[in-house]
C-alpha cells in the first residue's frame, strides 16, 4: 500500500484497473485507491505484468507499506507470483521477507516495514501521567493532526524521546479494549442496520473528539448587517450572469473574502499551537467545510486575501464538486490556517463549531433572515434588516479573548461595508 500523502498511515482498494496478467506501461493507472479524504489513481511507474492481486476491491483499512499485489517482466514466470502472493497474505507489513533479486516485487514495499522489526526486548518504560513528554514540535503538530495522544506513545529516541518513527507505529487500541462504552447494553433488535465505518468517519470521529477534549475551546457571537452585501451581490451577479451565467457570487464567497481581511487586520487568530511555539501565518489559507456522501471535508481556497470575488468563487465551487466527487489530491485539503463552515443553506440561524487543529479558529455561519432593529432616524423609529449571526470559536492557548473580539468586529466591519475590501 503506497503512502499517497505524509500523513496517511492506511487505505483502501476501491477498485483495481488491470486484472491478473495483463500487462502494463508506465503511466497507465493500475488502481484506485481510498484515503481518509479523497479517492486516488495509482499509475504505473514502470512496464510490467499484473501478476497476482493479494489485496482485492473493496478492501479496507490496508497499513502503508502491506504488499497489495505481485509484479513481473515480461518474461518471468508468473506461477511463482501464486505462492509469493499466499506468504506475503499470510504475513505482516513488518515481517514481510524480503524478495529475491530474480523473483517480482510487491507492489510500492516502502522500506518503512524494515524499520518495523523492532525487538521485543528493548521495550521502554511507559512515560508516567504528568511527566514531561520529549517530542520536537513537528513530531507533536503530526500527532495533534492524526489524533495520537503523546503520553501513550513509547518513545525510542535518545533518552525515551518521542520521534516520527513513533508515531508512524502507533497502532489505537481495538474498541474491545476500551471500557468507555459496553456494547452487550445494547439491545437486540432486528429492526436496524449496521453500517460500516469508513476511514473519512474514522478520521473525523478521532479529530473531533481530541480537538474538543484537549483545546479550550471558547466561543464568541455577533450579528451583521448584510443588506450592503445582498445588494452588492444582487448587483454582480446581475453583471456577471450577461458573461456567464454560471458565474454567480454566493454569500460565501463575500464571507471568504472578509475573513481573510479580518485575518490580514489580527493576524494572531491566523495561528496553529505546535507546542513550543505559536505558528503565525501570513497568508489566509481558508479550509471550507463541505459535505459530502462518506463524510465532512475541508478543502481549501489559497491566498484568499490576494484574490477577487470571482477568483473565490470560482475555485471555492471547482473544489467542492472535486471534494463531493472524492477527487481531492492531499495538497487540496492539508494545510489550512481558518475554517469556515456555513450551514445557514439549511436553514440553521445558529450553531458553535469544534476546532479543526492544529488550526486555532472555526468560524460558524448562520443563515441570513429578516430582523427588526432600533432606528432613530426612521419615523417608526425602527426598520427591517437582514441579519446573519456567526459565531467563532477559538483556542484560548493561542487567541484570548479580546483578541477574538478584535477578529470579529473587524469580519462584521468589512461585511457591513464591503466596499472596504474591494479598494
Amino acid at each position: 500500500m503506497p503512502a499517497m500523502s505524509p500523513t496517511m498511515t492506511e487505505g483502501g482498494i476501491a477498485s483495481w484497473k488491470k486484472s491478473e496478467g495483463e500487462s502494463f506501461s508506465a503511466g497507465d493507472v493500475l488502481l484506485e485507491i481510498e484515503t481518509d479524504k479523497a479517492s486516488i489513481d495509482v499509475e504505473a511507474q514502470d512496464d510490467g505484468i499484473l501478476a497476482k492481486i493479494i489485496t482485492p476491491d473493496g478492501s479496507k483499512n490496508i497499513a502503508v507499506g502491506t504488499p497489495i499485489a505481485i509484479f513481473a517482466e515480461d518474461g518471468d514466470d508468473l506461477s511463482a507470483a501464486v505462492p509469493m502472493a499466499a506468504e506475503a497474505a499470510s504475513s505482516s507489513p513488518a515481517s514481510v521477507p524480503q524478495q529475491q533479486p530474480s523473483e517480482p516485487a510487491p507492489l510500492a514495499q516502502s522500506p518503512a516495514p524494515s524499520a518495523f522489526a523492532s525487538q521485543p526486548q528493548e521495550t521502554k518504560p511507559e512515560i508516567p501521567k504528568g511527566d514531561r513528554i520529549f517530542a520536537s514540535p513537528i513530531v507533536k503538530k503530526i500527532a495533534l493532526e492524526k489524533g495520537i495522544p503523546l503520553a501513550k506513545i513509547k518513545g525510542t529516541g535518545p533518552g525515551g524521546r518521542i520521534i516520527r518513527d513513533d508515531i508512524e507505529r502507533y497502532q489505537p487500541p481495538t474498541p474491545s479494549t476500551s471500557p468507555a462504552l459496553s456494547f452487550d447494553a445494547i439491545p437486540a433488535s432486528s429492526d436496524y442496520i449496521d453500517i460500516p465505518v469508513s476511514n473519512i468517519r474514522k478520521v473525523i470521529g478521532t479529530r473531533l473528539t481530541q480537538s474538543k477534549q484537549e483545546l479550550p475551546h471558547y466561543y464568541l457571537t455577533v450579528e451583521v448587517n448584510m443588506d450592503k452585501v445582498l445588494k452588492l451581490r444582487e448587483v454582480f451577479n446581475e453583471t456577471l450572469g450577461d458573461k456567464d451565467k454560471a458565474a454567480k457570487l454566493s454569500v460565501n464567497d463575500f464571507i471568504l473574502k472578509a475573513v481573510a481581511c479580518a485575518l490580514n487586520d489580527v493576524p494572531e487568530a491566523n495561528s496553529a499551537w505546535l507546542g513550543d511555539v505559536i505558528r503565525q501565518y501570513k497568508n489566509a489559507d481558508i479550509s471550507v467545510a463541505v459535505a459530502t456522501p462518506t463524510g465532512l471535508i475541508t478543502p481549501i481556497v489559497k491566498d484568499v486575501g490576494s484574490k477577487g470575488l470571482a477568483t473565490i468563487s470560482a475555485e471555492a465551487k471547482a473544489l467542492a464538486k472535486k471534494a463531493r466527487d472524492g477527487k481531492l489530491a492531499p495538497q487540496e485539503y492539508q494545510g489550512g490556517t481558518f475554517t469556515v463552515s456555513n450551514l445557514g443553506m439549511f436553514g440553521i440561524d445558529h450553531f458553535t463549531a469544534i476546532i479543526n487543529p492544529p488550526q486555532s479558529c472555526i468560524l460558524a455561519v448562520g443563515g441570513t433572515k429578516l430582523a427588526l432593529v432600533p432606528a432613530p432616524e426612521e419615523e417608526r423609529g425602527f426598520k427591517m434588516v437582514n441579519v446573519m449571526k456567526v459565531t467563532l470559536s477559538s483556542d484560548h492557548r493561542t487567541v484570548d479573548g479580546a483578541v477574538g473580539a478584535r477578529w470579529l468586529s473587524a469580519f462584521k466591519s468589512y461585511l457591513e461595508n464591503p466596499l472596504t475590501f474591494m479598494l
